[in-house]
């Protein structure tokens, strides 16, 4: 891209223990075959970035694993212990990037910790679509099969419109004060938020949705792993 692009910070929730997926370490600190962790993925496209002010992860209050890592020593990186939800981890880092100094109209990326494939050109992408948009907006993708609406009885309710379906990805951008205000207001009424989008529809706003790459995938399920290379 020609354009300049916004300098932004990024937030990591990485506080999960892989519980779901019944797995001795934590899904983000699993090995990819060249060596490098799931996390350090994630990690990466940020770090090499020219427009990156500081990036803060959020961990597990006794993670042991972080601190094996080379890039723990990456003086942009920044570590706050999480909380029970993902929430909560994202709000402990804004937390701790207004110690930092972010101001209120800076740019904040919250990005998964399990998402270790996401591309320098969907990033570039995202910045440039929404440097000057008054909400803020996310990665995501037209969803590509038909999808169905399952009643309480396990049959099927309805067939949904998929033109209008779109699959959440991240990184998820919106300005600093905004989402911490969201955040903090939504786990306040105990809505349920699974995302930063969801906070900030939750006050009525509605984020803009960037068309990124189908591949950049979360890591939810057994089989995922095979599909990025883990055994």
């Amino acid at each position: 891209m020609t354009s300049v692009l916004p300098t932004f910070w990024v937030v990591i929730p990485a506080a999960g223990r892989g519980l779901r997926m019944a797995l001795s370490t934590p899904k983000q600190y699993l090995q990819l075959n060249d060596g490098r962790t799931v996390l350090e993925h994630s990690l990466s496209c940020f770090l090499a970035h020219p427009q990156l002010k500081q990036l803060v992860i959020a961990l597990a209050e006794d993670d042991r694993h972080w601190q094996t890592l080379p890039c723990a020593q990456d003086q942009r990186i920044k570590r706050v212990t999480g909380g029970a939800e993902r929430a909560d981890s994202v709000l402990a880092a804004l937390q701790y990037l207004e110690r930092l100094g972010a101001q209120s109209m800076d740019w904040v990326l919250v990005h998964d910790a399990a998402r270790p494939n996401l591309k320098t050109s969907d990033l570039d992408e995202l910045l440039q679509s929404l440097k000057d948009d008054p909400i803020g907006g996310l990665l995501a993708v037209r969803v590509r099969d038909t999808l169905k609406q399952a009643g309480l009885d396990g049959r099927v309710k309805q067939t949904l419109p998929r033109e209008l379906i779109w699959h959440a990805l991240t990184p998820q951008m919106f300005r600093f004060t905004p989402l911490k205000q969201a955040l903090k207001q939504a786990l306040a009424a105990g809505a349920p938020i699974t995302d930063e989008a969801s906070a900030m529809e939750w006050t009525g706003a509605k984020p803009r949705l960037v068309a990124g790459r189908f591949d950049n995938l979360k890591i939810t399920q057994r089989e995922d792993l095979n599909l990025l290379g883990i055994d």
